[in-house]
């Protein structure tokens, strides 16, 4: 059986107009996306210098703002009740787990302590400081000695 054919190369000028007109639409939609509030805290955490090891096994994460707020789970959190979840988070884990804090860089040295000393009374006993990544190295390509 064979289908008659009716297809034709298309030999005329494309108009610009409708692209230019989904050019605009999608300038304006990036416009309107960065004028949008993300919610949530800004953390600007410190930056590597060097590469850092990772962290095996479980781990429960703990978020420092600059004001001292405490973020356990993505809802903000007291002393007192970050230590009981921190217990309880212990007790159902099997493996031992391992604290890691998410503070800002401009948060003091000795509240992190003190998160950590917190966290060791519940009964972790691994705490780590969570860097970002340093951007990219100064020399690309691979050296020639």
């Amino acid at each position: 059986m064979k289908f008659p054919r009716n297809a034709k190369i298309f030999r005329g000028q494309l108009d610009v107009a409708p692209f230019a007109g989904v050019f605009f639409l999608l300038i304006m939609f990036l416009l309107v996306a960065s004028l949008v509030y993300t919610p949530g805290v800004r953390l600007e955490l410190p930056v590597a210098s060097s590469d850092l090891a990772g962290v095996d096994g479980p781990i429960v994460a703990v978020a420092m703002g600059t004001n001292g707020q405490l973020y356990f789970e993505n809802q903000i959190i007291q002393e007192d009740e970050l230590k009981k979840r921190l217990t309880a988070a212990v007790q159902k884990s099997p493996q031992p787990l391992t604290l890691v804090l998410q503070a800002d860089r401009a948060v003091q040295y000795q509240t992190c302590v003190y998160l950590a000393e917190l966290a060791r009374g519940a009964g972790i006993t691994n705490a780590w400081m969570e860097t970002l990544p340093r951007p990219f190295d100064k020399q690309a390509g691979p050296v020639i000695p």
